[in-house]
């Protein structure tokens, strides 16, 4: 019995799910969402990018992975990558679903971050076929002080596309993407878009102490809304992340938080923290599904040895700023069925 004990909780961590009194439930990091049909997924930080499905935001069930083998030019980037391919984004224009990925050393910006198509995410279509495209952008060490992970797309309003991303070092960058969603467009249109306060005495092949990263762009009520995290994630209970917020009448930016200032110069509005049960949260993505807007993002639950768990809660808006309610932590949970 015993053994059978061991095999059945290795199985659980193995399908990336952890284990409460209450519930087996979704354990990610980094979550983003689509919706196709009448179906919901979402991808995290994986083995070749895990991901679930689910039809009512709440039950989810494990799809598999988005790369059965490691991207070809994985190691070229990152001799040391392992197969653990971090933060994707997911987006879908004109019949395609763009899923871009990091592939990075931890702590190093011997990053890239590479982009794969298909034109529907259920595997049982026909049509179900990931097209790797390769990479977008990469971040080299000694030429860039600026790491090239946490990717995330947002269009303005003439259906331009933009690639936020960033962590650490000399903070979160935008870049203009071209019609193909796969490459920078031409002539290249480069912005720095947030940054925290970085000891200038550090070399810069570190990536620092201005903890700021997974930038995400989300347009309401006339602005560009750019959700980020503070502090530092996936250290257990010495987690210390959570979610920020400025906002913009321009992608480019200024971004200023609700007191006006830039989060160029460390500004940012609070949007959630962690609390006695869930020790810190973060990385989070921002949707709009049946005229609801939603927060996705992930949070260290102090029960369960701070596993990090899905959360997706309900997003509301108080003069133009987002708001979500801490007491929603322990109510919408997510639970993973067989």
């Amino acid at each position: 019995m015993k053994a059978i004990a061991k095999l059945a909780a290795a199985t659980v961590m193995a399908l990336g799910i952890s284990h409460t009194a209450q519930a087996i439930q979704v354990e990610v990091h980094d979550p983003v969402m689509a919706k196709e049909g009448d179906t919901y997924y979402v991808f995290s930080t994986g083995p070749g990018i895990t991901y679930y499905s689910s039809k009512d935001m709440k039950h989810w069930q494990l799809v598999g992975r988005v790369f059965k083998d490691q991207p070809t030019w994985a190691k070229g980037v990152a001799p040391s990558f392992d197969g653990h391919i971090w933060a994707p984004d997911v987006y879908h224009k004109d019949g395609k679903f763009y899923v871009y990925y990091s592939i990075s050393a931890f702590g190093k910006n011997t990053s890239a971050i590479g982009v794969t198509v298909n034109k529907t995410l259920d595997p049982k279509s026909p049509d179900f076929k990931w097209e790797d495209k390769g990479i977008v952008v990469e971040s080299v060490p000694n030429r860039d002080d600026w790491n090239a992970i946490d990717p995330a797309i947002v269009e303005d309003d003439d259906g331009t596309p933009w690639m936020s991303f960033g962590s650490f070092w000399d903070g979160l960058k935008l870049v203009k993407l071209d019609k193909s969603m796969t490459k920078v467009a031409e002539p290249e249109e480069w912005y720095s878009i947030a940054k925290r306060p970085r000891d200038v005495n550090l070399p810069d092949t570190e990536a620092g102490n201005g903890a700021i990263e997974a930038p995400y762009i989300f347009k309401k009520n006339g602005y560009y809304y750019l959700f980020v995290s503070f502090d530092l994630c996936c250290r257990k209970m010495d987690s210390t992340y959570h979610i920020m917020v400025g906002r913009s009448k321009n992608v480019q930016g200024p971004y200023l938080d609700k007191n006006g200032n830039d989060m160029l110069q460390g500004g940012g509005t609070l949007v959630l923290k962690g609390n006695k049960d869930w020790v810190a949260l973060g990385h989070n993505a921002a949707y709009t599904f049946d005229g609801k807007d939603y927060l996705v993002f992930h949070a260290y639950e102090t029960a369960d040895n701070a596993l990090q768990k899905l959360r997706i809660l309900e997003m509301k808006w108080d003069n133009d700023w987002p708001v979500v309610d801490p007491a929603d932590l322990n109510k919408n949970t997510t639970v993973l069925e067989k």
